[in-house]
């Protein structure tokens, strides 16, 4: 399709002073940026805040069993409130993160797509910041414990927004040859923030004042800090944009991603492309993500909060998270599914080997017997296959598989998923290891493990260099030609800009876009 006469002339004359970007040589740039390097800058800064996100689950580790913070929180020593109460309370002092975590998300799903992408991550930010002076500003006898409680909670209600909406702004401005390996690159901070964690803790704990605890839970403060500010100068998502109607910014980040003029025809037919999925949902709603027809709303939804489940069910909370960062590159060459697949495998047999390993210690009472050491091996083979398949694939996918009408929405409702068992789990981990001791404990694992091949065989679509909308026309196709959609994104080929907007009409996606968008731009020019 081509620009009518009509709209290519409002194009010209409409004004453009109310964009964020600054045009030179007749191309958009944001921070100075377009185009591929425009893309880096948005990735770097997505970086930030999963490594905001993986130093705050990692620095409390270092610092929860110290005696330094006892002086401050007495309720948490052992010495004075006994073994069993201490531990209870540094459990909680710990998972009340998560709570505000999901609230985070909560408020994401609630209000994501009236914010907008950028606004929720610039909140999430201040209310780490906020959560980590609450924190740092606890005194010795003035309900320390409370005020510190408070201050978790605050800080998980930051990073629950984050990571809600980072996934999907990282997705909506990258392109399909290199988004898996973008927000791959991105979740394989959460890893890389806890080491930095871990080790500020460390190199700490041999300051005998509170300094020794203050300092590493207000250091979060400077990630969280470079990530509003990197955000505050970067675009907004081009689709966002365009389902608000902001169509004059949205286009202008649709040409700086692309490094093109927003006159160009690869500009305008983006726009079009983008403007068509969304064509059928009208004005975006929370009751759209549980509808189905051709866009099959529900049924990715779900699919999407399914991969945070099985991440946190699958057995990385009662291990050590590892990461090998290297190996999570593969992703772009093998593809989602058989990352998935071979994850799943790699996680079952490292499980079965550490359990099987554990018997003369845990069932034949041999403290001594080698064999033990197998379990270490079975332990660190997880780490490898967790930290390069599940720990990054269950944020990309639910950025990928959901289409831009509920983006926000379903992606919040996959970290909520996220964090509601990842409390359940480290709750009931504990108690579960002292009952059936590391033998019975990872033998459950690996089971639950082998459950999910056939989940993730039958409903996980290969999305690997797909464009967003391409995905749309997955599930639109198999709906009307009553194909199972897994088997359809297997033979589709991949599709043109052109070839997208057709298929997307032909399978009942949107409606008149050309008469819609030239409508729009009319009217504009008008007031």
């Amino acid at each position: 399709m081509t620009d009518t006469p009509d709209e290519k002339s409002i194009t010209k004359g409409r004004d453009t002073a109310s964009v964020r970007a600054t045009v030179k040589d007749g191309i958009p740039h944001y921070m100075g940026f377009t185009g591929e390097r425009l893309l880096n800058a948005i990735t770097i800064t997505a970086t930030l805040g999963f490594l905001l996100f993986g130093y705050d689950q990692g620095v409390m580790s270092g610092i929860i069993s110290a005696k330094q913070f006892y002086r401050v929180f007495p309720d948490l020593d052992p010495e004075l409130t006994g073994p069993k109460h201490s531990s209870t309370m540094q459990a909680f002092y710990t998972a009340i993160y998560e709570i505000g975590c999901l609230c985070g998300a909560i408020f994401a799903l609630v209000w994501g797509n009236k914010i907008g992408r950028r606004r929720n991550i610039m909140i999430g930010g201040f209310w780490v910041c906020i959560g980590a002076i609450i924190q740092i500003t606890a005194m010795p006898g003035q309900k320390a414990g409370h005020q510190f409680v408070i201050g978790r909670i605050v800080t998980g209600f930051g990073n629950g927004l984050n990571t809600a909406t980072i996934p999907s702004w990282q997705a909506e401005c990258s392109k399909a040859h290199n988004r898996g390996l973008h927000i791959c690159i991105e979740a394989s901070m959460i890893a890389t923030g806890t080491v930095i964690a871990y080790w500020i803790d460390f190199g700490l704990s041999y300051i005998d004042t509170s300094l020794s605890w203050r300092l590493p839970i207000g250091l979060q403060i400077i990630f969280a800090v470079l990530l509003i500010a990197g955000v505050s100068q970067l675009p907004e998502s081009p689709r966002y944009l365009l389902s608000t109607g902001q169509h004059l910014e949205g286009e202008h980040v649709v040409a700086a991603l692309s490094s093109q003029t927003v006159d160009s025809e690869e500009t305008q037919q983006e726009k079009r492309i983008i403007i068509e999925a969304l064509e059928s949902v009208g004005e975006l709603q929370i009751k759209h993500v549980f509808t189905s027809g051709p866009s099959q709303h529900l049924r990715r939804t779900l699919i999407g909060a399914s991969s945070q489940l099985f991440q946190q069910i699958g057995g990385c909370n009662a291990t050590y998270i590892g990461l090998d960062r290297r190996l999570a590159l593969i992703l772009g060459v093998l593809g989602r599914r058989k990352m998935f697949l071979w994850g799943t495998a790699g996680q079952a047999l490292s499980m079965f080997l550490a359990s099987f390993c554990l018997i003369p210690y845990n069932v034949q009472g041999d403290k001594v017997d080698h064999a033990t050491y197998g379990a270490v091996v079975g332990l660190f083979l997880f780490l490898m296959s967790f930290g390069c398949t599940w720990l990054e694939l269950p944020w990309l996918l639910p950025a990928e598989i959901n289409p831009n009408a509920i983006r926000t929405n379903a992606n919040a409702i996959s970290t909520m998923t996220n964090w509601l068992f990842n409390f359940a789990v480290v709750m009931w981990t504990p108690p579960m290891l002292d009952s059936l001791g590391g033998f019975g404990t990872f033998l459950f694992f690996g089971i639950v493990n082998l459950c999910f091949f056939p989940f993730i065989w039958l409903f996980y679509v290969e999305t690997k260099g797909r464009t967003l909308e391409e995905i749309d026309v997955i599930f639109a196709k198999a709906y009307s030609t009553k194909e199972w959609y897994v088997k359809v994104g297997d033979e589709m080929p991949k599709l043109s800009s052109s070839e997208i907007e057709s298929e997307a009409m032909r399978w009942g996606l949107g409606g008149d876009i050309e008469h819609r968008v030239v409508g729009v731009l009319g009217e504009r020019a008008i007031h």
